[in-house]
């Protein structure tokens, strides 16, 4: 296999540094970071002798066209929410114009970054994500769909990772804190009231180290086409751990915060409308249509097991343990020490 150029965008969040650290560790390939804010590197040196900073927005892919004519892998992370029309112009336009930058004679491989919230349990595209979705959903089910009949399909993997993981709320991680690791804080604020209901509705999480094993893993293999059954030339890969259930996330929250688990109540359609009017929560008709849903699962799921490595985070117990979130001693415990005693 010759040496390896790959492009990582979005290289300063949280994904892409666990990607660029793995990439350095596993691999000697150049690496080219395409980030806005190189301060944002807390996890990356990058004096280092392997890397070149890219420094410009993604809309502005031109500026990069003769180093992107060279590049033979590509790992695009980087995407945009929150603004309609940026999102368009990030998640849409600029992928088109980064592909057409693309020498296809050079490039052996592209990995995207989608979302998992854009596909059925089949692994097939929602066309709920295009009728309800928020302008993130939306405009990543639009390329998604633009991309499965792109000439360069059959280079293209991607990726769909579900609930992520990363960093540490306690600052003691030089890798940013994934969004979600930064909400366990929040969510643990919400224990006294989750700990009384019961939901049957099931989901998938990862770690952001364990995304960096699967798309290194990929990026450092000779690039085959697609052999999933079911899809075109364009491959799909789920990244995440097994399904768990809401119920045991709860359960293992409250063990971890020392809170006592209640007998629950089923969370019925009609309890949840009448929560949505108790308490402080705006839905947009994406959040609707998800609630509704219920599950959040997918066949096949793709954790480091499938492509022949180990999870860092296998289980929630080990994302909490790896999130820095303090764990308190259970009530009852304290009770039977200070009994014993």
């Amino acid at each position: 296999m010759k040496k390896q150029r790959i492009l990582i965008t979005g290289a300063s969040g949280c994904v892409g540094q666990y990607i660029v650290s793995w990439l350095l560790k596993n691999s000697q390939a150049e690496l080219l970071l395409w980030l806005r804010d190189p301060r944002k590197l807390t996890a990356i040196k990058p004096a280092n002798s392997r890397i070149k900073l890219l420094v410009g927005d993604l809309r502005d892919p031109d500026r990069f066209a003769n180093d992107l004519g060279t590049v033979t892998r590509v790992i695009h992370t980087a995407t945009a929410w929150g603004d309609p029309e940026r999102a368009q112009q990030v998640n849409v336009i600029a992928v088109k114009r980064l592909l057409q930058l693309l020498n296809p004679s050079v490039l052996e491989q592209f990995i995207y970054f989608s979302t998992a919230s854009i596909l059925n349990k089949d692994l097939k595209p929602l066309s709920e994500a295009i009728n309800y979705g928020t302008e993130y959903i939306q405009t990543k089910a639009q390329c998604l769909a633009e991309l499965e009949s792109h000439p360069l399909a059959e280079k293209i993997i991607a990726v769909f990772p579900t609930l992520v993981f990363g960093g540490r709320v306690d600052g003691r991680s030089s890798f940013p804190t994934s969004y979600l690791t930064e909400g366990l804080q929040e969510a643990s604020k919400w224990l006294w009231l989750a700990r009384w209901f019961r939901a049957n509705s099931r989901f998938h999480f990862i770690h952001a180290e364990d995304i960096a094993f699967v798309c290194g893993h990929l990026a450092t293999k000779p690039h085959e086409k697609n052999i999933e059954e079911g899809q075109g030339d364009l491959r799909r890969i789920v990244i995440g751990q097994p399904e768990i259930s809401i119920d045991s996330a709860v359960k293992s929250l409250c063990h971890w915060r020392g809170v006592f688990l209640t007998p629950g109540i089923p969370l019925w359609n009609w309890l949840i409308e009448t929560l949505i009017k108790l308490l402080p929560i705006e839905l947009n008709p994406w959040d609707r249509f998800s609630i509704k849903q219920w599950h959040f699962v997918h066949e096949p799921i793709s954790p480091p097991e499938r492509f022949g490595g180990l999870s860092h985070a296998k289980t929630l117990e080990e994302v909490l343990d790896d999130s820095g979130l303090a764990k308190r001693r259970n009530p009852l415990k304290r009770v039977r020490i200070f009994r014993n005693k």
